[in-house]
């Protein structure tokens, strides 16, 4: 198994894989990263014979997939989010699969009606507040924190990055465009500071006293404690599960599809299912601190002391149909300036 992160070995990896015999194999473009998916490909080999021979890149596969049409040896594409989902179907890059497997351990609001993308791993979109300067009226929905009361206290990532956009598509799709413009007009009369950085960076600047309340996915937590760099980011903020009352906290998933080209259809289905299965679903828990997309498999221990919650179960097939309305609004309320 070959992988590669450089544009030029990116080349050479996808020449060697196009030269690899049909009969058992399974060729995957992977937006994933390879730590995480490594191990579950070696236990797939092991088990089943079927060489798995993968390609890693920080973008561009949607666009090569598009580029190579019916010639293309790809066979799967995982995702590391749903947009990137969304970017292959609409390529037309992707074919729907129809598997008694995928649909028992998926619920259905993480995977296409149509069958066209598969959620693997659920992350939460949590509101995290400083321990020391946010001890009372913190905020316990998402809407609340265009409240003024919060004016100058909070950090975000661009309102254009797709979890932002995400978001806000979620609050589109249960409250409307009206409501959804001014929450998300509100929060921008409440930042602290001009909307940059990643997730981890909202935690930071809670760390440094830049703001007091943020927005990240679950998984970046884990991955923070885990880093002595920036353990003291996490441990300087509590979680909080929003709209626990009402609809549910946001998720967003990684994923996987099945190019329209795919040669080896069949065994690609067969690590399909695989990665929903009880082993693949416990190491992207443990390893990665993502919630297993299959309900039969427990998070991490780490993840499991945060506490059970209640989360949305809008499916994102619904939600995903106002994320161009989510980006266009972001621009109207001029949130990134």
């Amino acid at each position: 198994m070959n992988i590669r992160s450089t544009a030029a070995a990116l080349i050479l990896c996808l020449g060697a894989v196009s030269t690899v015999s049909a009969a058992e194999s399974v060729n995957v473009y992977s937006y994933r990263q390879p730590f995480l998916i490594e191990p579950i490909i070696e236990s797939f080999t092991k088990q089943t014979g079927i060489e798995v021979n993968t390609v890693f890149a920080k973008k561009g596969l949607v666009e090569r997939l598009k580029s190579e049409g019916k010639n293309s040896p790809a066979d799967l594409l995982l995702t590391s989010n749903f947009s990137n989902l969304q970017a292959a179907v609409a390529a037309d890059v992707t074919q729907p699969v129809s598997s008694e497997i995928l649909e028992a351990n998926i619920p259905s609001e993480f995977r296409a009606p149509d069958g066209m993308w598969f959620g693997l791993t659920n992350r939460a979109r949590l509101i995290v507040v400083s321990k020391d300067r946010m001890t009372q009226a913190r905020p316990t929905r998402y809407e609340d924190l265009a409240n003024p009361v919060y004016k100058g206290k909070i950090c975000t990532r661009s309102a254009k990055h797709s979890y932002m956009v995400a978001l806000t598509a979620s609050v589109i799709a249960h409250s409307g465009s009206d409501t959804a413009r001014d929450w998300l007009s509100g929060m921008k009369e409440n930042l602290a500071r001009k909307p940059q950085g990643n997730d981890r960076a909202q935690v930071k600047a809670i760390s440094e006293g830049e703001c007091d309340i943020a927005i990240i996915n679950s998984y970046y937590m884990g991955a923070m404690l885990a880093d002595k760099e920036q353990t003291a980011w996490a441990n300087s903020v509590d979680l909080i599960f929003p709209n626990q009352a009402d609809r549910g906290t946001h998720m967003n998933i990684s994923g996987v599809a099945l190019t329209k080209s795919a040669p080896n259809k069949d065994n690609a289905i067969k690590l399909m299912e695989f990665l929903t299965s009880a082993e693949a679903q416990q190491h992207y828990a443990d390893v990665n601190h993502e919630y297993p997309v299959n309900q039969s498999v427990k998070p991490s221990a780490l993840v499991q002391s945060w506490g059970e919650f209640t989360y949305d179960t809008l499916s994102l097939e619904q939600i995903a149909k106002f994320r161009n309305d989510a980006s266009r609004m972001a621009d109207e309320v001029n949130y990134d300036n």
